[in-house]
């Protein structure tokens, strides 16, 4: 892998494609090779294709890189309606028919990750591989458990029944879009400060003063619940590669990645020094695992 800074990297210049008649957003990078499949990047909650820029500089010396930004974020339209796993997950399989053309590698962070998990699980024929980074999405004994505590949390429940609510969710996305919350957010999520840039804050604070992003902030507690990690495992057949930030405080990524080897034991997985986002944190770290993955497996597969 050759060694291009990342600290410095700009965003690829991208354009849009018209899905269900919205404009989608989306970049690629990199020349095609018959011998490599594509890789296929998506973002988490409130980021963007921009999130993923240190990770396209890098890959695009060695394969064909796209990145994309899912309907409700970042460049993409934010139509009022209902968003969900299985939206998602059209919307990224119809790109790779129409768009891409060919098999590809998905490589999904956080939310991301659950949209990529959902397409590999019912379009076999789009996924040539699966790359996970703390990815989203509950698996069906997790959610048991949840359940059954949030019944005795009348706070809990009263909560999220207030947040349903579009004027008590319009006073949360006024808060949380600020830019100085979202910094607290990012130094909380990230293990390493200095990954926390002016620029990472302004990547993710432009797209929350765009028309219909509050509507897709209120849309998002009525996200109808999606099939369980397990589920979706059982479906799928194509290789797995596990990238945990382990310093993550919003999963336990040790015990998450038990669950994952218990439903998909030919999996491969890593550990990493990073929080919720490792792409962004350690990316030349991150870059050289899906490379040297990428290239394996697609060794196995010709």
């Amino acid at each position: 892998m050759s060694t291009i800074s990342t600290t410095t990297a700009q965003s690829v210049p991208g354009t849009y494609w018209q899905w269900r008649g919205n404009s989608i957003y989306y970049v690629c990078a990199g020349e095609s090779h018959s011998d490599k499949p594509p890789l296929l990047l998506v973002h988490g909650f409130g980021a963007s294709t921009d999130h993923w820029r240190k990770n396209i500089v890098q890959l695009q010396s060695q394969f064909q890189v796209w990145a994309i930004d899912l309907l409700g974020f970042g460049r993409s339209a934010k139509p009022k309606q209902e968003y969900s796993g299985y939206l998602w997950r059209e919307q990224l399989n119809d790109f790779i028919t129409e768009v891409i053309g060919q098999p590809t590698v998905l490589a999904g962070n956080s939310l991301g990750g659950y949209a990529s998990l959902c397409v590999a699980a019912k379009y076999h024929e789009s996924a040539a591989g699966l790359i996970l980074l703390n990815s989203a999405g509950p698996f069906s004994d997790t959610e048991q458990n949840t359940q059954s505590q949030s019944r005795g949390n009348p706070l809990g429940k009263v909560m999220r029944s207030l947040l349903l609510q579009p004027w008590a969710s319009f006073i949360l996305f006024q808060y949380v879009r600020r830019r100085s919350i979202i910094r607290k957010t990012l130094n909380n999520v990230y293990f390493d400060p200095e990954a926390v840039t002016d620029q990472l804050v302004e990547d993710i604070y432009r797209p929350s003063c765009d028309r219909g992003a509050a509507d897709v902030f209120n849309a998002v507690f009525k996200t109808p619940q999606g099939e369980k990690v397990d589920v979706l495992l059982s479906n799928m057949q194509c290789p797995l590669l596990l990238l945990w930030g382990e310093k993550d405080p919003w999963m336990k990524a040790r015990e998450k990645g038990v669950q994952f080897r218990q439903y998909y034991p030919q999996l491969t997985e890593h550990y990493l020094q990073a929080g919720h986002c490792p792409h962004d944190e350690i990316p030349e770290t991150v870059n050289d695992l899906i490379s040297d993955w990428v290239m394996t497996i697609d060794r196995l597969q010709s």
